[in-house]
C-alpha cells in the first residue's frame, strides 16, 4: 500500500476552499470513481483500493490517500493529477 499526504497553501476563506475541494472531488470522482462524503470540515473518499480524505484548515487544504492495488503502481501519476487539481482550484 502506498500513502500520498499533500498540504496545500490556500489564501481562500472556509467557504470558498470548500467549493473549490467540492470541484477537486468531482474530477476525482470522474477521472477515478470516488465516492465522497463531507464530515464536518473533512471530506472523506473512497473506493476500492483507495481510502483518504482533504481537510480544511486555515490557510492550507490538507490531502491524504491510502492506495492499493493497482493504484499503488501509478501512485507518482495519481499524485500529480491532485497536485494539479489542487494548484488549478485553489490557487
Amino acid at each position: 500500500m502506498s500513502n500520498i499526504h499533500i498540504v496545500h497553501p490556500t489564501t481562500l476563506d472556509l467557504d470558498k476552499a470548500r467549493s473549490a475541494v467540492d470541484q477537486v472531488a468531482a474530477k476525482l470522482t470522474q477521472e477515478y470513481g470516488l465516492a465522497c462524503q463531507w464530515q464536518g470540515d473533512e471530506l472523506r473518499f473512497e473506493r476500492p483500493g483507495v481510502t483518504g480524505s482533504i481537510r480544511l484548515m486555515p490557510q492550507q487544504v490538507q490531502l491524504s490517500a491510502n492506495l492499493g492495488f493497482p493504484f499503488s503502481a501509478m501512485q507518482d501519476m495519481v499524485e500529480a493529477g491532485v497536485r494539479k487539481a489542487l494548484a488549478e482550484k485553489l490557487g
